[in-house]
């Protein structure tokens, strides 16, 4: 071996130990960047929840706990807050995304969403227009996705205690029999496949506030992928692992991916589906399309053989018309993501770092 490829070893194999610490919380107070998606969120859940918390459920990490009845059907069961400002944006509102994120990682999980609870935190003041305006996109939102919202709770604190409202859904799906997604499922040569155009929540949300003053036609992407989910399920029936690309956008989620694992996965940047506004207004910005949030966007991966079929399954319904293969799993280096860019050159996409977006979901 050479001494330049020695030297080019020792750094792949440092970069590789240090990628497989266990995140430390070194913070002595709760930050915004906790709540990013990010290194800073992994490190949170693992110092206090997980420590707290642990069970073999929890530890999987996934959007949705998978959890089997004493007759041996499975559910998936998920929770999620939504503190979004503005409460309404284009494309969408709090109300939507109360309901189309959790039917989200009910339907990644392979679920078919069927029950939703929802919990609200009110600041004193609140119209009550705005609130029934809330409520009724809610109910829209859940006839669309077809499911129930069958209990809930309300709370109201103090003027200047909470930004609005809060709003905290629960969900269970029904796994129907056979179907199995897992990371562990996913083999070398796979591809990834994103069902849709990214970035779109994360901008349409940052430009709605005004503090910008960039002028852009954006719109969130907020919708429910549960039909999306089932046309990819029943065109690629081997699909090995799926997950909606929220907070920390695609990087974020191909790098929860990896974490761990004995594979990479290596995105190709000329496939990655960016509505050119988007683009245009991230690179205003500084920020990078991979980082920015998504609503209405989920990551599969499918093996090579069904990758065709899926895609053109995702084409044919209307939101999946910007459907994607974007990338392969490969065997090395593991724990890596990393991006062909357009230029013909490679970097690594790391997990995200630090608050660089405001709320979005």
């Amino acid at each position: 071996m050479s001494t330049d490829a020695a030297r080019e070893e020792q750094v792949r194999n440092r970069i590789d130990r240090f990628r497989r610490r266990r995140p430390r919380l070194l913070d002595e107070v709760v930050t915004l960047a906790h709540g990013a998606g990010g290194k800073s969120s992994a490190a949170l859940t693992d110092a206090v929840f997980l420590d707290a918390f642990r069970n073999a459920e929890l530890e999987q990490l996934d959007d949705a706990a998978v959890l089997a009845t004493a007759s041996g059907q499975r559910l998936a069961f998920s929770t999620d807050s939504y503190v979004v400002q503005p409460l309404r944006f284009p494309g969408g509102s709090i109300g939507e995304l109360a309901v189309h994120g959790t039917v989200n990682d009910l339907a990644v999980s392979g679920a078919i969403p069927q029950w939703l609870a929802a919990g609200f935190v009110i600041e004193e003041g609140f119209p009550i227009a705005d609130l029934r305006a809330i409520v009724a996109d809610m109910a829209a939102a859940a006839a669309r996705a077809g499911v129930l919202i069958v209990t809930g709770d309300t709370k109201v604190v103090g003027r200047g205690a909470a930004d609005g409202v809060y709003i905290t859904t629960t969900g269970v799906g029904v796994i129907p029999e056979g179907r199995h997604l897992a990371r562990e499922r996913i083999r070398v040569g796979d591809k990834v496949v994103l069902s849709g155009s990214i970035g779109a929540h994360g901008m349409a949300v940052m430009l709605a506030r005004g503090d910008l003053a960039i002028d852009a036609d954006i719109v969130s992407d907020t919708a429910p992928v549960h039909e999306l989910v089932e046309a990819l399920l029943a065109a690629a029936p081997s699909t090995r692992w799926m997950r909606d690309a929220t907070r920390g956008g695609v990087a974020t989620v191909c790098n929860e991916l990896v974490s761990g694992a004995p594979f990479a996965v290596v995105l190709a940047e000329d496939r990655v589906p960016v509505q050119p506004q988007v683009l245009g207004a991230c690179d205003l910005l500084g920020i990078d399309p991979l980082y920015v949030a998504n609503e209405g966007a989920f990551i599969a991966v499918v093996p090579a053989d069904e990758a065709a079929a899926g895609v053109a399954a995702l084409h044919d319904h209307p939101s999946g018309r910007h459907a994607a293969v974007v990338g392969e799993v490969v065997g090395e280096p593991t724990g890596i993501v990393a991006l062909r860019t357009s230029f013909g050159g490679s970097r690594i996409v790391d997990m995200l770092v630090g608050d660089p977006l405001p709320r979005i979901c």
